[in-house]
């Protein structure tokens, strides 16, 4: 794995190229904070939908006990009409019933898969995502060039606002680009949850998308409705988008010569 370059492309191919990435990179922290809210949406809605279909039972049951009771003695209410009124109350608890032990068989099903997936604290997950975690003031992103290419990196916070960006050449293969977690003026932030884009340009000055994965520490495991997190410090990342695990100490041996610190690599 070979080392970024500081790229030396011109001032308005530059300026393009960067624009495009801190565009992708805003984009990104609007749709991972819309992903969050959705997912504690669809958890509400499901508990809120248990809860009225509850609610209707009991009002079910208040009615049908209120008619009897004020039923006229002369004329009582008609054996079909009672059965068919008790029909419909079964239905109805049934159909609590089953919810209820639906809810109960899902959620320990996803405490048994959330209790095996906790033997991965500790590992380094390496996952596809523009959610980028940095931990102990570092975060680091790969991705690969067929030729040496200039790209441009633009990091976020959790609001869209820009922290850091970075311009450089990339070499043929591999290419591992790492944050020390300082802004513009060299600040050190706060570990947390970032997010990343990562863009390129050709020859006719068209920009596009560079596809990445970003690593981290996995410090434990999170459920969220029928959603299963990787957390990597105060960062989560879903499952689905986690393409690996591996141990600590082989990937930090495997990966040291690959790394590039954007603070000297031309950052903007």
């Amino acid at each position: 794995m070979v080392t970024a370059t500081t790229s030396t492309t011109s001032t308005a191919s530059s300026t393009s190229l960067l624009s495009a990435a801190v565009s992708s990179a805003q984009g990104a922290a609007s749709t991972n904070s819309a992903a969050t809210t959705t997912t504690s949406t669809d958890s509400s809605t499901s508990t809120s939908a248990l809860s009225s279909l509850t609610s209707n039972f009991n009002t079910f049951l208040t009615l049908l006990t209120t008619q009897l009771k004020n039923q006229d003695p002369s004329s009582p209410m008609s054996s079909d009409t009672f059965t068919s009124e008790l029909a419909q109350f079964a239905g109805v608890e049934q159909q609590v019933d089953t919810n209820t032990n639906l809810q109960t068989l899902i959620s320990l099903t996803e405490d048994g898969q959330q209790s095996g997936d906790m033997s991965l604290v500790g590992k380094t997950a390496t996952a596809s995502t523009s959610v980028l975690p940095l931990q102990d003031g570092t975060a680091t992103a790969s991705f690969t060039t067929t030729s040496a290419e200039p790209i441009a990196i633009a990091v976020t916070n959790s609001s869209g606002t820009v922290v850091k960006t970075d311009e450089l050449t990339s070499s043929v293969g591999a290419n591992t680009w790492t944050w020390d977690g300082t802004d513009y003026n060299g600040n050190q932030l706060s570990d947390g949850s970032y997010n990343i884009a990562i863009e390129t340009m050709d020859s006719s000055g068209n920009t596009s998308a560079v596809p990445f994965t970003v690593t981290g520490s996995v410090t434990g495991v999170d459920r969220t409705g029928s959603s299963i997190y990787v957390e990597m410090g105060a960062a989560k990342v879903d499952m689905s988008d986690v393409t690996s695990f591996s141990d600590s100490s082989s990937d930090s041996s495997g990966t040291s010569s690959g790394s590039s610190s954007s603070s000297s690599s031309g950052s903007s």
